[in-house]
């Protein structure tokens, strides 16, 4: 017997999802993209559960074979320009991701910004931006789900698709992309 309670509990998370990703601009998918492929190193930062999706995309970042860190870690290198920072907020607010894209612009670095946000200071302070218009603080956008879930979980996917992508874009193969796993796990 199937737990009909899970099937509907799943069905609204997977509509939210979907809707929240239908309304993102592919035009801002398509510069985040380009940024990537031509950034020297990408840095991912972000806090809380948007940072740790953002570890989900630097590792399959690194799994491209591109040079990619966590902002954070003791091993990761200094910033610089020809550098691009994705900072993954959703409401643009974060003190940490903030203080993080302040300071590599300083460094001469592109910073890039995913929020729910648009017209957050961190947003507007971006060179660009990638808008996934879930619940924030002051849209009024409605989630059945907690807090910032549906960002989060949109964000997941978004990644997850443009890592698609841009395996497509340099021809990578799964072997290849295995080849760059982690095999110390």
């Amino acid at each position: 017997m199937t737990d009909q309670g899970f099937q509907k509990a799943s069905r609204t998370v997977l509509d939210e999802i979907s809707r929240a990703l239908g309304q993102v601009d592919p035009a801002q998918v398509a510069a985040l993209e380009a940024a990537v492929l031509s950034a020297q190193a990408v840095f991912v930062v972000g806090a809380g559960r948007s940072g740790l999706v953002g570890r989900c995309f630097a590792m399959r970042l690194a799994h491209l074979g591109l040079r990619c860190h966590v902002v954070g870690e003791t091993v990761t290198p200094p910033v610089g320009p020809g550098d691009l920072v994705v900072a993954l907020t959703r409401a643009g607010e974060t003190p940490t991701t903030c203080a993080a894209a302040e300071a590599a612009a300083k460094a001469g670095a592109k910073v890039i910004v995913i929020t729910a946000a648009a017209d957050s200071p961190l947003a507007r302070g971006a060179h660009a931006k990638v808008v996934i218009p879930t619940n924030t603080k002051a849209d009024g956008v409605n989630s059945a789900q907690y807090g910032g879930s549906l960002f989060e979980q949109a964000l997941l996917v978004m990644l997850d698709t443009i890592a698609l992508r841009l395996q497509s874009r340099l021809a990578q193969t799964s072997p290849e992309m295995d080849a760059r796993h982690a095999n110390l796990e």
